[in-house]
């Protein structure tokens, strides 16, 4: 069975099967998973229903019992008792972590658990895989200190993948607000310059902005709840800045901080602020499409061309072997 196994992975017919079947599943897939999504937005706002629940509970009780109150979820059993038993929040922990959680949208204990349990298990499961593998499987004819080489290079790969997968995760929630901020900020201003309270008009820019970007809708709410129970609305504004990370979403969170401070007019920062993000969005799409043409080149010379010869030649060349 393992000289079966060895023979495929090392047949390039079979692989150059596998490797399409692979290309064809994950188009399909691409194209049915729109299909099939639910709606994303009720669920976030049923989780940020919860965080507010949370504020209200945690401030509530300060006023009165001052005992803690969690409504967070639980993490799960099994993932709780590893990281308790092997004591891995002592060995693994890291402050940075917890930010790039909040950034990346998972609040609470239970992400924070689960980050360090994968991050414990999966240099353990990709060394005890590459081992199976280099010395069991494949049966490598280079030198063990290569072989060696491969198994440390795959746990390594195991403990930084976690945070691989929260980089990625906040890069796609950054792009999701920098792009719906300045229509954010242009219904920000309306409500404000209507006369609503900035709450009123966090928590209304969070139900309209919600179809474009339901991590800003998130966001929003969140402030709106913050702004509501705790004592010091500054900390509801570094809050925010905190969880975007974005230079844009700080501006205005400073702004609205002055504002709050002073009783300076925030209609007129709100209408420059909104400017200069729809400026640095316009400026982010023409960096990358004058980045277009040459990421195009390398394909062009690959594929296109190619191609290009076989219609143009090809004709010429059948023609040249009939007449030999």
């Amino acid at each position: 069975m393992i000289d079966y196994l060895v023979t495929k992975l090392h047949d390039v017919r079979f692989l150059t099967m596998l490797m399409a079947a692979v290309a064809a599943s994950a188009t399909a897939w691409s194209l049915i998973t729109p299909l099939l999504a639910g709606d994303g937005l009720a669920k976030r706002m049923k989780a940020v229903a919860s965080e507010r629940e949370r504020i209200r509970a945690r401030e509530r009780d300060r006023l009165t019992k001052n005992e803690r109150v969690s409504l967070r979820q639980s993490p799960k059993q099994l993932v709780s008792r590893v990281v308790t038993d092997f004591n891995l929040g002592k060995w693994l922990a890291q402050e940075a972590a917890l930010d790039k959680l909040v950034m990346a949208g998972y609040r609470g204990q239970a992400p924070y658990v689960t980050f360090l349990f994968f991050r414990a298990v999966m240099p353990i499961a990709l060394l005890v895989l590459a081992v199976l593998y280099v010395f069991v499987i494949s049966q490598m004819q280079q030198s063990l200190p290569i072989k060696i080489g491969m198994c440390i290079a795959a746990a390594w790969l195991g403990m930084q993948a976690p945070m691989i997968f929260l980089k990625n995760a906040i890069s796609k929630r950054r792009l999701s607000i920098r792009r719906a901020f300045p229509d954010a900020l242009d219904l920000l201003l309306i409500c404000v310059e209507s006369g609503m309270s900035i709450e009123t008009a966090f928590r209304k820019v969070s139900i309209e902005i919600g179809s474009q970007s339901i991590a800003l809708a998130e966001e929003f709410t969140l402030t709106t709840a913050e702004l509501s129970y705790l004592p010091d609305r500054k900390v509801a504004y570094e809050n925010l800045a905190k969880r975007t990370g974005l230079e844009g979403v700080k501006s205005v969170c400073l702004a609205l901080m002055q504002s709050e401070r002073y009783g300076t007019p925030l209609g007129q920062s709100l209408r420059v602020m909104a400017q200069e993000n729809r400026d640095m969005r316009m400026n982010e799409a023409e960096k990358k499409a004058a980045a277009l043409p040459p990421k195009l080149t390398v394909p062009m010379i690959l594929f296109f061309l190619p191609v290009l010869f076989v219609v143009i030649l090809g004709p010429t060349g059948i023609k040249v072997a009939a007449m030999q």
